[in-house]
């Protein structure tokens, strides 16, 4: 499976803008982080490349819409896509990403969609609170006052971006800044969501 091919899933399963949106924003983090490992850029090379990862981050909420509850979700993207015959280590990340399903996260792919899912949501709802709306005017200092606020995005799991920092072994402020600057120097492909 190529970006592409993904692309058509998204279109097909989800029809909400907000989520399509956060789709969006994690498959570019993914990216990010992808060559900031030094990834091969095509899924030729198999699950490790920015192609894979960045499909991987585009799936990984691909039933919710559909499926919201932990019964289904994200087992039958899974499902999906085992009958597509994609990779199993995208299963395995998508899995991962969802505590509640008692897959572990053991490769660098599932690892860092964890860590990244949570915390695209929550850079987006600060950006939306903004008087621009834009993430271009969010920085690292607003990102940490928010997330002391209980009261702000209370369906972002404190805990979740918590363990996704322990896990990566990296610092909030790191990787806020890391996050932040790939959804930046991305706001044009995330910020309108109607395109894929």
């Amino acid at each position: 499976m190529n970006r592409s091919q993904t692309a058509a899933l998204v279109k097909e399963w989800v029809t909400a803008e907000a989520l399509r949106r956060h789709l969006l924003t994690v498959e570019i983090a993914m990216e990010a982080a992808a060559r900031r490992a030094g990834l091969p850029e095509t899924a030729d090379a198999g699950a490790d490349s920015v192609e894979a990862w960045r499909c991987v981050g585009l799936l990984h909420d691909l039933d919710y819409e559909r499926y919201p509850t932990q019964a289904d979700h994200p087992f039958k993207c899974v499902e999906l896509l085992k009958s597509l015959n994609a990779p199993a280590a995208w299963a395995d990340a998508i899995l991962g990403h969802a505590t509640y399903s008692g897959v572990p996260r053991a490769t660098p792919m599932a690892k860092t969609l964890f860590a990244v899912d949570e915390l695209c949501g929550f850079c987006t709802a600060v950006a939306l609170v903004r008087p621009s709306k834009k993430i271009a005017d969010v920085e690292v200092k607003s990102v940490k006052k928010k997330l002391k606020d209980k009261g702000f995005a209370r369906g972002v799991s404190r805990a979740d971006i918590e363990l996704g920092l322990q896990e990566l072994g990296v610092s909030l402020d790191d990787h806020a800044a890391f996050v932040l600057k790939a959804l930046q120097d991305g706001a044009a492909r995330w910020e309108s969501a109607l395109d894929l």
